[in-house]
């Protein structure tokens, strides 16, 4: 009696067993079905809005750079120390403050040093570099005396012209201020985009999907007004579109 009534319950087992298999592939049949239908009709459009603002930098930074040449090293200490007053006196009569001008000390060259056996072609042995730094945000009164400064090289202060380390920056510190008004526009003109092209393909524009702010940039508006700032943001949006 024992051995069919083992014999029933491994038939039973295996008949649950089956059942219970069957009915698995057949839910993962149906999810599986249900996510190829989701990925079928989830559409999204992706669309980017641009944001600009011309901006007058506030923050400008000037080095004046100015030299110094004579066979007596003391002399061309004298020059500088004497020009560098000068130079002073006339930023301060222009507006700048004297707490927004800074020194640096003098480079000197020694040419018979370097002359390596040509000293006979060198006409003055001693030559020195001085610089004087403004760090303002008075941006036009700075840029008024910087277009005064050739009175003083008409006088007898020799100017160098700017290099590329030492020329004149104007920058633009106050991003904060109008990155959420930026970000705003940049989203609405993106927003438009897309509005745009769910119209034309006969959908209607849902949710945001995702959103990348962008970077912002800050460029001179041309190379004849570095003083004027060109501010820009691009940001990409991603939106779900349905029937």
């Amino acid at each position: 009696m024992s051995a069919p009534r083992s014999q029933s319950t491994l038939l039973g087992s295996l008949l649950l067993g089956f059942w219970i298999f069957a009915g698995l592939a057949a839910l993962g049949a149906l999810i599986s079905n249900g996510a190829l239908r989701f990925r079928e009709y989830e559409r999204v459009v992706t669309v980017k809005g641009l944001a600009e603002r011309e901006m007058p930098a506030d923050v400008v930074l000037w080095p004046i750079q100015f030299n110094a040449a004579d066979n007596d090293i003391g002399a061309v200490y004298e020059k500088l120390e004497v020009d560098s007053q000068r130079i002073r006196e006339y930023l301060l009569e222009a507006g700048v403050q004297a707490d927004e001008i800074n020194s640096s000390p003098p480079r000197v060259t020694d040419k018979l040093a370097q002359a390596y056996g040509n000293s006979t072609r060198i006409a003055l042995r001693y030559s020195a570099t001085q610089t004087l730094t403004v760090y303002s945000r008075h941006v036009e009164r700075v840029r008024s005396a910087l277009a005064g400064l050739g009175v003083l090289g008409k006088s007898g202060i020799a100017f160098m012209a700017e290099d590329y380390q030492h020329q004149t920056q104007y920058i633009f510190t106050r991003l904060n201020e109008v990155k959420p008004a930026m970000v705003e526009e940049a989203t609405r003109n993106a927003r438009s985009v897309a509005l745009k092209f769910a119209e034309d393909s006969e959908s209607q524009l849902g949710k945001i999907k995702r959103a990348n702010q962008g970077h912002f940039s800050i460029t001179s508006r041309d190379s004849q007004t570095p003083h004027i700032k060109k501010v820009r943001v691009v940001s990409t949006i991603e939106y779900y579109l349905s029937d």
